[in-house]
């Protein structure tokens, strides 16, 4: 056999070689996306639950994205966005936006929720923040009334924690016996007034379609979380927030008293004193009015889910997470009596 022909059989022998190993290989398995669309305040914990979940259930990717309540769900109602699961901070927002028919598919967006936990609304700052050294739970009206005094909270047309964060001033001029506290705080520095009517024990305030702050006083933002940076800057004194926000960051905050914090099922019907109504005029017919209730948050998988099945384990993972009472996490909801 001379050089060449020994050339080719070396040659033959890494070709059959070569294709027998690449018939070894398998193609990597593609994984697939579980969509999670939350609240923001659950981007914490739920990222905790994603590389949970994806640590059991091989194969499995869970892409979690954070909005404002009212703007979780409309990424699908309005935007037709494909999702797996709904989650938002205000189990009302579910039945009212979503219980309507999709005219793409003919069906509900969704028809069911499932609740699994709460929380409360209370006072953050830092140490940068003016009068942090001297405010309390008996004088934190008094001093977020102050003129030099910047308050953050959410844009109530897109985020829960924004009309919240309105009842509580609402409410508190209620606690406190002082009308004049909501107009002092937040009311007073739009342009125009935010509008509040009385009707017998019951305050309303109604929000133009567009919020415009009239002076340094009061700063609002699509989202409670975006607001956290502002804090730490310095760029606000103090924001309204959800405690279970405040704990998984760290940061200081104020209780405030339970017929103010929306956090207690004993004082429900204190809290449907106060009612915002929404300045967007295409919500006329679905929920424009808030009325003040114990928070409560809840999930759902929309009709057009793509993978119901897995969407359900994560929606019951997340719920006995939320039973264990986890720092960060909202309360179990056995805490506030809704269990």
């Amino acid at each position: 056999m001379n050089s060449f022909q020994v050339n080719a059989v070396i040659l033959a022998i890494v070709l059959t070689a070569l294709v027998l190993c690449s018939g070894c290989t398998q193609p990597a398995q593609e994984k697939t996306t579980l969509k999670v669309i939350a609240a923001g305040s659950l981007l914490s914990p739920f990222a905790e639950a994603e590389k949970e979940f994806e640590a059991s259930h091989a194969g499995v990717d869970v892409e979690v994205e954070g909005h404002g309540s009212i703007q979780v769900i409309r990424q699908v109602t309005d935007l037709h966005r494909n999702a797996d699961v709904v989650a938002v901070a205000d189990e009302s927002l579910i039945p009212d936006l979503m219980y309507r028919e999709d005219e793409k598919t003919g069906r509900n967006f969704t028809d069911w929720y499932q609740p699994f936990a709460t929380n409360e609304m209370v006072i953050v700052y830092t140490r940068k923040s003016l009068y942090s050294d001297e405010i309390g739970p008996g004088n934190w009206v008094e001093v977020l009334s102050r003129p030099d005094v910047r308050v953050g909270f959410s844009n109530p047309m897109l985020d829960a924690a924004g009309y919240r964060a309105l009842m509580v001033f609402l409410l508190a001029g209620e606690e406190y016996g002082d009308p004049r506290i909501f107009d002092r705080v937040i009311g007073s520095h739009f342009d125009p007034p935010l509008d509040v009517s009385r009707s017998g024990t019951v305050s309303t305030v109604t929000l133009p379609e567009i919020m415009k702050p009239s002076d340094g006083k009061v700063v609002i933002r699509d989202g409670s979380i975006y607001l956290l940076s502002l804090l730490e800057t310095g760029g606000i004194d103090y924001a309204i927030e959800y405690r279970s926000v405040a704990e998984g960051m760290g940061l200081d905050y104020i209780l405030l008293p339970a017929p103010v914090n929306l956090g207690r099922d004993e004082y429900a019907e204190n809290y449907r004193r106060a009612n915002v109504v929404l300045g967007f005029q295409r919500f006329s017919s679905i929920g424009r009015e808030r009325t003040g209730l114990p928070i409560v948050y809840a999930l759902t998988i929309p009709s057009g889910a793509g993978h119901p099945g897995l969407a359900r384990e994560f929606i019951d993972y997340v719920s006995r997470q939320a039973e264990l009472g986890r720092p960060g996490w909202p309360a179990p909801l056995r805490e506030a009596g809704n269990a």
